[in-house]
């Protein structure tokens, strides 16, 4: 690469590059081995709005357990990347239209394997809580509706645990648990002075913690979505488009 050529390069461009969906449309279809690692990553953690589209088709819990578990299990064994275009290459879209795909053309193939055969990619047995895998009761909302809500609640989800994890590593559990209430834009519970006397710190350090806090809680958020969209450029449409769905 000549020195212009590099001049050219967006900042974080290379650093973006590494980032689970971009590994895996980049590996595309001619080093499947590279892709399988990240999109079985992206796959596991968002199991529940897949979940909770095939649960809202009219599926039973039981039925929709081994429907999302079949449906991943021929993801990452079929070629389906093959067929994603790299500029329409949201793993949001993606993994929406393979998932409707498949229950409209491959569910007869899937009845025909016997019953627990094959690969089970999630135990059937793990502990999850049938609303916090996204079976919405709400009746006005589409499956699609319930597939996005679902969607921005796991992507959620996994912002706050990699922030619990961060401040665990610096022994600072009880803090997060503290502030985590202050990220939705409105004050905690607890007024600061409170959060302070448990915490032992100074109000005024805690506003710092919660001012920081919400940095950071931006920063890992777009990092998040940075690994289910193709480029930099698409990132902040993502946020916005959380956002909406949330606010929906």
């Amino acid at each position: 690469m000549s020195a212009s050529d590099h001049d050219s390069v967006p900042p974080g461009a290379a650093q973006f590059q590494n980032t689970r969906w971009s590994i895996v449309l980049a590996a595309g279809r001619n080093d499947s081995a590279r892709a399988r690692e990240p999109l079985e990553t992206l796959c596991r953690t968002y199991w529940p709005p897949v979940y909770a589209f095939v649960r809202r088709q009219g599926h039973s819990s039981h039925d929709a357990q081994d429907l999302t578990q079949e449906f991943f299990a021929r993801l990452l064994e079929k070629n389906y990347l093959a067929d994603v275009e790299r500029e329409r290459g949201k793993f949001r879209s993606f993994l929406l239209a393979a998932l409707k795909h498949f229950l409209a053309n491959e569910w007869d193939k899937a009845q025909a394997q016997k019953r627990g055969g094959g690969q089970v990619f999630i135990p059937i047995d793990a502990p999850f809580d049938e609303t916090d895998a996204g079976h919405e009761p709400a009746d006005h909302l589409s499956a699609d509706k319930i597939f996005e809500r679902r969607w921005a609640f796991t992507l959620l989800e996994q912002v706050l645990s990699r922030m619990r994890e961060e401040f665990s590593r610096e022994g600072k559990t009880e803090l997060f648990e503290h502030l985590k209430g202050t990220l939705t834009g409105e004050r905690s519970s607890l007024p600061y002075a409170a959060i302070a006397v448990q915490v032992g710190m100074s109000e005024g350090a805690v506003k710092v913690a919660v001012h920081r806090l919400r940095q950071r809680y931006r920063e890992v958020l777009r990092a998040e979505i940075a690994n289910t969209v193709a480029s930099p450029a698409e990132i902040e449409g993502e946020v916005g488009h959380l956002f909406v769905v949330l606010g929906g």
